[in-house]
């Protein structure tokens, strides 16, 4: 492709997306900057603290243990309070908790903080994510929850590759660093991310003078039948790739390759994200998403299910290229598939019904690959991963026939309110794109 051609198809991927849009994915880009905790949290409790990796496993249990109780407490806050403010206490909750756990030295005391520090962290993805799906328009959704996670890993890799160099000179500020990045992201989030929530109609009564139940519950979301399968599917596709990060390594570092292995073929997700999220999306976007969906399980499935043959590193970091593009495919979509099946005044708790999918299965893999590796053996896990992600394509299959194109229901236009800004800002500058018709 020329360079001109280039250009035009990276002004039409971010072209036409409202501005709240843009300030979203500023506060996600420097959240995610910010993250060296996660990155060096072990080294810091094995190496610097002098603690057991057993009892480093038990943090990181609890970290993510944090992750899973919070995800459906901050979907009712989205819809009840709003997606602005539960974005705010979430990010000043996360930049306190990190800092303190900076400090703490007493190994009950750094459990429970790092609990804590779990349940800050994920607490504001629901609000982003109810928040992205009020104010982009239906037809730029893929297109825009690509952008956010295109975001998250570039963040994440300059936090990652930083985080080492961070170490070297002091844990202490690799603590604080992420504090304060996260304090950034809220000002951001302050200063120029609107609320979006729909608006709240007055509740209406019954004849005997009750509230009418018509308001959406977390029960609500249980009793959904489709969308309940679909957390089911996700969970079984977050648990595969999972792997990525607790069964790799082990499997690796059985083939007698080091940790610097690894890091080599990891790496290759990272890089693969960051130059192919964009591209890819500009041709699946417009796609059929139940194909979409069964494709990337069975890649995610097959890509794993290939390192049982793996035996250098070349080779794992081709079996890395395939699952890669299968995230790539998988995550936009899956998020989109998502927000059409979430009714607008209920978008909180259904997305946080849906991270808590991924909370849980970052809990479970660790404990599967455990187990599989030290009974079974290493290919066994891999030969799982081929008939978990069978099973999920196949479940895709099922739950998405028939499936309803999304249409915006009368009544559910979210109010965009002007976030706060400068006196001699214009309040409507921090509106999004008249474009976006408030889609709901």
């Amino acid at each position: 492709m020329s360079v001109a051609g280039l250009r035009t198809a990276a002004r039409e991927t971010v072209s036409g997306l409202p501005r709240a849009f843009w300030w979203l994915w500023l506060s996600t880009l420097v959240n995610r900057l910010g993250g060296f905790v996660a990155t060096f949290m072990a080294l810091y409790l094995t190496l610097d603290r002098g603690y057991s990796a057993s009892y480093a496993g038990l943090v990181a249990a609890l970290h993510g243990l944090g992750g899973v109780i919070s995800s459906l407490g901050a979907g009712v806050m989205t819809d009840r309070l709003g997606r602005r403010p539960t974005m705010l206490i979430a990010q000043l909750s996360m930049a306190v908790s990190v800092a303190v756990l900076g400090f703490m030295e007493h190994p009950v005391a750094i459990a429970a903080v790092a609990f804590l520090v779990g349940m800050a962290s994920n607490a504001s993805r629901p609000a982003v994510q109810a928040m992205m799906a009020d104010i982009v328009p239906p037809k730029d959704r893929i297109r825009a929850f690509s952008l956010n996670y295109w975001a998250i890993n570039l963040g994440f890799a300059v936090s990652a590759a930083a985080a080492g160099f961070i170490a070297e000179y002091s844990y202490l500020a690799g603590f604080l660093g992420e504090a304060l990045m996260v304090l950034a992201c809220a000002v951001v989030v302050f200063l120029k991310v609107p609320e979006s929530r729909p608006a709240q109609a007055a509740p209406e009564r019954t004849a005997d003078g009750k509230r009418a139940k018509d308001e959406v519950r977390i029960t609500t979301v249980l009793r959904d039948g489709r969308f309940m399968g679909v957390v089911g599917l996700s969970f079984l596709v977050a648990l595969i790739f999972q792997q990525g990060y607790v069964g790799l390594p082990v499997a690796m570092g059985a083939d007698g390759l080091s940790s610097s292995d690894f890091g080599t073929a990891i790496a290759v997700n990272g890089v693969l994200i960051v130059a192919l999220q964009i591209p890819v999306t500009r041709f699946i976007q417009h796609r059929d998403p139940r194909r979409l969906l069964i494709i990337s399980s069975l890649l995610a499935g097959y890509g794993f299910g290939l390192t049982a043959f793996a035996g250098s590193v070349g080779v794992y970091a081709l079996t890395v290229c395939v699952w890669t593009l299968a995230e790539i495919v998988n995550a936009p979509t899956q998020t989109g598939l998502v927000v059409q099946l979430s009714p607008a005044r209920g978008r909180g708790r259904y997305q946080g019904m849906y991270t808590m999918s991924w909370s849980v299965a970052a809990l479970v893999a660790p404990l599967m690959s455990g187990f599989v590796i030290d009974h079974y053996g290493a290919a066994w896990l891999w030969g799982a991963c081929a008939v978990i992600g069978t099973v999920a394509g196949f479940g895709y299959w099922l739950l998405m026939r028939n499936l309803p194109r999304e249409e915006l229901p009368d009544g559910e236009e979210p109010v965009i309110e002007p976030a706060p800004v400068p006196v001699q800002a214009r309040p409507d500058q921090a509106e999004p794109d008249p474009a976006v018709e408030r889609a709901g």
